[in-house]
């Protein structure tokens, strides 16, 4: 059978698979069946392209693509957003793409930038902030930033800052009071990241037991959990199952 024809069949099967699934008229099967590569370019055209735009996970995996083709491209259109509104929020959102990018020392600047006047203690740029510091390996800037955020917004509460600053005094030697920040945070931290450094520091202090049950624990609430949570938490499992035979072999 000649390769357009074995073509033009697999292009009607997927398209008629999707009239099925997103409920649209069955006449559109009859069409596509008839009209071979036409009708398939019209059904596209006039069904498929309007689903990938209106789908979250889509439009998801299309940011993605173009970031992983083109890893400037969020970030020059930010730039392009500040040098017509040299604003606060758009200073913020510059910086955190520049985190997502690991430019740590430029998304520190801007932070700093921004944290003056009305927003000298604007909690989520303090915290941003520090995530900066962080990423630059300023464990003590960025715990001190911490402090004066804590310090001028007692209400405010973030599960992120609060790893961040059990981060820094790991960080900083000071395991003993790490580990009681990460106690807490294994309970209440919305995910696996506080539970896995929990037990991975209790393993480095040589509490052996103590380490082998947070990791197996962590293990129990996953088969649990439902699948989309283990594949959003799947590197810190991973890595769980790699420290518990680590242990057996020790």
């Amino acid at each position: 059978m000649p390769i357009l024809v074995l073509a033009s069949l697999a292009l009607q099967i997927l398209c008629a698979i999707h009239v099925a699934r997103s409920g649209r008229p069955l006449y559109w099967i009859w069409l596509l069946l008839i009209g071979s590569y036409l009708a398939v370019i019209v059904y596209v055209l006039v069904a498929v392209l309007p689903d990938l735009r209106n789908d979250p996970r889509s439009r998801k995996v299309t940011k993605q693509v173009l970031n992983t083709l083109d890893p400037e491209r969020q970030r020059r259109h930010i730039r392009q957003r500040l040098e017509l509104a040299d604003t606060a929020d758009n200073r913020r959102t510059l910086a955190e793409e520049c985190i997502r990018q690991g430019d740590y020392r430029n998304a520190a600047e801007l932070y700093q930038s921004i944290l003056k006047g009305m927003y000298a203690t604007e909690p989520l740029f303090m915290l941003g902030l520090a995530q900066a510091q962080a990423g630059c390996l300023d464990y003590a800037a960025a715990r001190a930033t911490l402090d004066a955020l804590i310090k001028a917004n007692p209400d405010f509460r973030s599960s992120d800052g609060h790893l961040l600053y059990a981060r820094c005094l790991e960080e900083l030697g000071e395991h003993d009071a790490a580990l009681q920040e990460y106690e807490v945070l294994a309970r209440s931290y919305p995910g696996e990241q506080a539970r896995f450094r929990f037990a991975s520091l209790l393993r480095k202090r040589a509490r052996m037991d103590e380490a082998r049950h947070v990791f197996n624990d962590m293990l129990r609430r996953a088969q649990l959990a439902p699948r989309y949570y283990r594949r959003k938490e799947h590197e810190w499992l991973d890595a769980a199952k790699r420290e518990l035979s680590s242990l057996e072999a020790g």
